[in-house]
């Protein structure tokens, strides 16, 4: 377990497992009045959170699969990226992908975050990579089974 310095300037309490192996805690809306996402529409969710990352890890925000599934909310950047540098607030970028309006009220669960662990690459020019049996085979090249 990792430490994550917090502050919470918003009214809804704070993100947290909701079972032992959960890999996600939700995230809140932390609004002062209701926010409705017609079809198409994306709106930048606040949560009143501001958190500070160890070194070396990400938050990931993430859709909440039964918002997607029974709603058509999901989240637009996902995973959107929080880096350990970051100070603003964490804020949520939701989209309505259904034919329908969708009211996100206070407090309401809109997102899942996940804390992870990330390297860092330093890019080495070179003349050739080294083949191997896919090769360039892109999108869609390992077929349909």
């Amino acid at each position: 377990m990792i430490e994550v310095k917090v502050v919470n300037k918003g009214h809804q309490p704070l993100p947290a497992y909701a079972t032992p192996q959960s890999a996600g805690m939700d995230l809140r809306a932390n609004l002062d009045e209701p926010v409705v996402l017609k079809p198409l529409e994306r709106r930048l969710i606040p949560t009143g959170l501001y958190i500070a990352l160890p070194e070396g890890y990400e938050a990931q925000v993430r859709p909440r699969s039964g918002l997607a599934l029974k709603k058509g909310i999901t989240v637009l950047n996902s995973p959107g990226t929080v880096d350990a540098d970051y100070r603003g607030e964490v804020g949520v970028v939701l989209v309505n992908l259904s034919a329908e309006e969708f009211t996100v009220n206070d407090g309401e669960r809109i997102a899942q975050m996940v804390i992870a662990r990330h390297e860092q690459a330093d890019f080495t020019i070179v003349e050739a990579l080294d083949e191997t049996e896919r090769g360039a085979g892109g999108y869609g090249h390992t077929g349909v089974k």
